[in-house]
């Protein structure tokens, strides 16, 4: 590493004490310098915790990024934000990482791309579930062909009762949507990139408020408030892409089924197919005969030497810090990230309007 980075963290709500300041905070080559929050008490006790010496805080952005000393700025505020900051900060002279999803909007995402080409400075979005070690190990069984040509898959991100009730995730003006835009983009941006399919054809989906309307609902965080829960309660999707492949596009914060999985995804290629359910599973047919394989996913392999382990936020900010030091492209691209968007829209689009949408 050639330098230390200065990074300004704007929204210090629970994304970013949940992950990007405590696994910045791990790399010895970054120092969190400015902490903005339009919540005082909370930029400051950010800045308490994790901010170097003499770090500064802020409830307006617009001042933050005049600090001409800041190389970096991670953008962890409610999705209607995420494009208005990022393309400030961009064009301020940062490099950006804004929360998942991209964007609310496939057009505010694509104002956020056109940004970062504009300005020359890197652009990723947190799509954490990459840095898995099942996905990690399974982007490189992809890479490596053993399934062959993937043209079947589906995207899992499924809860059975665990409506977020905090926060601004049941307000669709601030959020965009509910279960799909939240917790579906991860289980999509997973299948696309295990698929290194990012060109769609066509989109239908279906949306759906059958359980939100209901009083003192069993939930994981304790009952929501109907009244306030003016997004989804579930949606799914089917994605054909253009070389023919389809994918399928599960998602809910509730919903009735004993199937759940989040942030997971099947594939089904002509050469073999994989899960994510319960591990890693691997399927195929060797010697006129089918068999399924169970991928170890535990650090080490040996009595005597055990493994170092990397969580996966630590493993996320350490290779986005690396990418902007060797001026390499991140490991979530802007563009990727912007497919997502596009086809989360598209799903809530024909939802709407009762038509498929066509790219």
């Amino acid at each position: 590493m050639s330098k230390t980075y200065k990074i300004a963290i704007i929204g210090c709500g629970g994304i970013a004490n949940g992950k990007h300041m405590p696994s910045l905070k791990n790399l010895n080559n970054v120092e969190m310098t400015a902490f903005c929050d339009i919540v005082e008490e909370r930029a400051i006790e950010a800045a308490a915790n994790y901010g170097a010496e003499g770090a500064k805080v802020y409830t307006d952005y617009t001042e933050l990024l005049k600090d001409e000393t800041i190389d970096i700025v991670h953008v962890c505020t409610p999705n209607d934000s995420h494009a208005d900051i990022a393309i400030a900060a961009l064009e301020a002279g940062k490099h950006v990482m804004s929360e998942k999803p991209m964007a609310k909007t496939a057009h505010d995402a694509g104002r956020m791309l056109e940004a970062a080409k504009r300005t020359g400075k890197k652009l990723t979005v947190g799509y954490n579930n990459r840095f898995r070690t099942d996905s990690q190990i399974l982007k490189q069984i992809c890479d490596n062909g053993e399934l062959g040509e993937v043209y079947y898959a589906k995207a899992h991100a499924v809860r059975r009762r665990a409506v977020p009730t905090w926060g601004v995730f049941l307000d669709e003006e601030k959020q965009g949507g509910g279960p799909l835009i939240d917790i579906g983009t991860h289980a999509l941006d997973l299948t696309l990139w295990m698929m290194n399919n990012y060109k769609p054809k066509v989109v239908l989906g279906q949306a759906y408020h059958k359980l939100s309307g209901r009083q003192n609902a069993a939930n994981a965080w304790g009952p929501w408030d109907p009244a306030q829960f003016t997004v989804e309660d579930s949606a799914f999707g089917m994605i054909v892409m253009e070389n023919g492949a389809t994918i399928m596009l599960e998602s809910s914060w509730a919903l009735n089924t004993l199937e759940v999985d989040e942030a997971k995804c099947t594939l089904s290629g002509t050469e073999g197919g994989a899960d994510m359910k319960g591990g890693l599973r691997i399927n195929g047919e060797q010697h006129s005969r089918l068999f399924t394989k169970e991928i170890d996913l535990n650090a080490g392999g040996v009595a005597f030497y055990e493994g170092k382990s990397e969580k996966d936020s630590d493993l996320e900010m350490r290779l986005w810090i690396k990418a902007i030091d060797e001026d390499t492209d991140p490991v979530v691209t802007p563009e990727q990230a912007y497919v997502v968007s596009q086809i989360l829209e598209a799903v809530y689009e024909s939802s709407k309007t009762g038509k498929a949408i066509y790219f």
